[in-house]
């Protein structure tokens, strides 16, 4: 099976730097944010700013490394470089939560890296240097109050954290290659992953949170399933000339999507382990991700941001980026 796809258009008004991280919402809108510190929100139809003419959140002195969107498209999650948390309610504009990750509390200072939303909303799971996750409330009353920490054992940065669509578990990922899946529930360490030879920069689940697809510094992806104990690794895929920055999986699950810093973004056939599109982008591709509803007429749409802070919108081939609209 071989795909075509072509970019649709761009956003109106591009970050002046490069985009970190990007989320197709159920909303039909994306949100990106920056490393210019900035974080904004765009209609999927025509990349223009959305609400239109709406007032953004004030940029930060430093740049925003990690997203996290709620299931519901409300809301939308973000950290700084250097850990200060935020949430933003993207129907009102307003920044309804803030969190200094990196200041000294009786439980000690822990600055967020990545952070994750739990899928209810109540919380968010966040990891840093220290390896953990930690867990804080989500409520805008008692935003960043500490709730759990859940540890590896290992004190290795984490880079990237992810709760599974169904809230049940939290995917870390970190520096040296490993990846853990906790328990949420139970607060325990399930299971420790090996598959790759250098840090992992990027997970996404499966809509049924049965299958785990990283991307790796050492230029493979890896899908694994999180419901046997035995290893997990399902498959591996090759074919990016450097290392593979970030990563997603299409609704129906049979699509990964990747982008690297070769500057070019694939589509994966989970089924038949293979690329089966490559897209040349201009720069390093920092974030992809899939249209939540694809179009019923074709594998539907996906976003991407990279290096010169432009967030792009790409199509199947004879499919509209309108077609399935919520």
């Amino acid at each position: 099976m071989s795909l075509a796809f072509v970019h649709a258009h761009d956003c109106i008004e591009p970050h002046s730097d490069a985009v970190w991280g990007a989320a197709w919402t159920t909303t039909d809108n994306v949100v990106s944010v920056s490393a210019d510190g900035s974080v904004k929100q765009w209609a999927s139809s025509s990349g223009q700013r959305q609400p239109p003419n709406a007032a953004f959140p004030a940029p930060h002195t430093l740049g925003l490394v990690s997203l996290s969107v709620a299931p519901d498209g409300r809301r939308a999650l973000y950290n700084s470089i250097e850990g200060l948390t935020s949430l933003w309610d993207l129907t009102t504009g307003e920044v309804v939560g803030r969190f200094e990750s990196y200041a000294r509390t009786p439980e000690g200072a822990e600055p967020s890296w990545a952070v994750s939303l739990h899928p209810s909303g109540e919380t968010y799971a966040a990891t840093s240097g220290a390896g953990n996750v930690v867990v804080y409330s989500a409520q805008p009353e008692n935003f960043g109050q500490r709730v759990s920490s859940l540890s590896t054992g290992r004190s290795k940065f984490g880079m990237y954290c992810q709760h599974s669509p169904d809230g049940k578990r939290i995917a870390l990922s970190t520096e040296t290659g490993q990846i853990y899946i906790f328990d949420v529930e139970a607060g325990e360490l399930t299971t420790t992953y090996t598959s790759h030879a250098m840090s992992v920069r990027s997970l996404a689940w499966s809509a049924d949170s049965s299958l785990l697809l990283s991307a790796s510094e050492d230029k493979r992806l890896v899908l694994h399933d999180v419901r046997t104990s035995a290893g997990g690794t399902v498959a591996s895929f090759t074919g990016h000339a450097s290392w593979v920055l970030s990563v997603d999986i299409s609704q129906d699950g049979r699509l990964g999507l990747s982008g690297s810093a070769d500057k070019s973004i694939k589509i994966w056939d989970i089924g038949a382990r293979a690329a089966v599109s490559t897209v040349q982008d201009t720069g390093e591709v920092w974030a992809v991700s899939w249209r939540p509803r694809p179009a019923a007429s074709g594998p539907g749409a996906f976003v991407s941001g990279g290096e010169d802070g432009t967030v792009r919108w790409w199509r199947g081939a004879g499919v509209g980026i309108g077609e399935g609209a919520v």
